[in-house]
C-alpha cells in the first residue's frame, strides 16, 4: 500500500480496487461479485480484530456486532478458527 492510500477512507481504496478488478476483466462476465468482496474484505477484519482482541472471541463478537456462534460459523468458513 503506497502512503496515498494510507490517506484515502476505506471506501475509495475499495471503488480503486474494484475499477482496477473491472478493467482485469477483459470482457468477461462477472458473478457473485457480492460473495467475492465481501470474502476478500471480511477474512482480514476477522483477523485484525482478532489479532487486537488477542484471539478472544467474546470481545471479537462484541467489536463487529455480531453474535459469538455468527462470529464462530464465519472463523471455520475461513479457517480461523484454530
Amino acid at each position: 500500500m503506497n502512503s496515498d492510500n494510507r490517506q484515502q477512507p476505506l471506501c475509495e481504496q475499495v471503488k480503486q480496487a474494484l475499477d482496477t478488478y473491472f478493467k482485469q476483466l477483459d470482457g468477461q462476465d462477472v458473478v457473485n461479485l457480492h460473495a467475492l468482496v465481501i470474502s476478500e474484505v471480511e477474512k482480514p477484519l476477522f483477523e485484525a480484530v482478532l489479532l487486537h482482541t488477542k484471539s478472544n472471541q467474546s470481545k471479537a463478537a462484541k467489536m463487529l456486532g455480531l453474535s459469538r456462534g455468527t462470529l464462530r460459523k464465519k472463523l471455520n468458513s475461513y479457517n480461523l478458527d484454530g
